[in-house]
């Protein structure tokens, strides 16, 4: 997996990156996703083709990095870690995932025209998610795990969003802090696999 933007060190690496992502979120408001070319949006970040090129793939690596990016940054204001063994941590990225879904649908980001916007969105934030989590996992690695760390990240990463996306198109749907704790315990057992120890074979179970 690409590093992260949130990794990134070099100021000026991280500039540009922001200016892609501003450029993008920008013709977003008045554009289909499809319609936007990587053209448009150097045209509108200001900089060359080849340095877009120099920092992503295409322009589905840019949206991933955009999402990906507003989500972290709201983690970091909430000041929200998690080190694989903490609930209230994980119960913080669930909220985080609630108000951003909620945030990218109330700002303009997402409109009718739109139509390619909910699978990039879940793809998106299901590997925001995957990438907090992963943070915490790899304290946790054991060899004697029944599950990979990121198995397991990968596991309740889509759980947590499929669960979050579930409540936002429920109708009358409750406060977000409402569903926090309902979906934390459908997510923890994955989250605690961590920690299981390998099962034994089939085999060796029936002797």
């Amino acid at each position: 997996m690409p590093i992260s933007d949130c990794e990134v060190r070099d100021p000026r690496i991280r500039r540009t990156r922001q200016l892609l992502q501003a450029a993008l979120q920008s013709l977003m408001q008045t554009r289909s996703f499809d319609e936007i070319s990587v053209q448009d949006i150097t045209e509108a970040a200001t900089v060359n083709r080849a340095t877009f090129y120099d920092h992503y793939t295409d322009k589905f690596a840019l949206f991933d990095a955009m999402v990906a990016g507003g989500f972290h940054k709201l983690l970091n204001e909430r000041n929200v870690g998690f080190d694989g063994t903490c609930p209230s941590a994980a119960a913080s990225i669930i909220l985080a995932a609630c108000d951003y879904l909620t945030q990218t649908h109330a700002d303009g980001t997402e409109c009718n025209r739109q139509h390619a916007f909910e699978p990039l969105m879940e793809s998106a934030m299901t590997t925001a998610i995957y990438r907090v989590l992963m943070n915490g996992m790899k304290q946790l690695a054991d060899s004697n795990s029944a599950l990979s760390p990121e198995m397991i990240a990968s596991a309740a990463s889509w759980a947590i969003f499929g669960a979050v996306k579930q409540w936002f198109y429920t109708p009358a749907r409750p406060p977000a802090a409402e569903i926090v704790h309902p979906i934390l315990q459908l997510v923890l057992p994955i989250l605690q696999a961590a920690g299981s120890p390998r099962p034994q074979s089939i085999a060796a179970a029936h002797r």
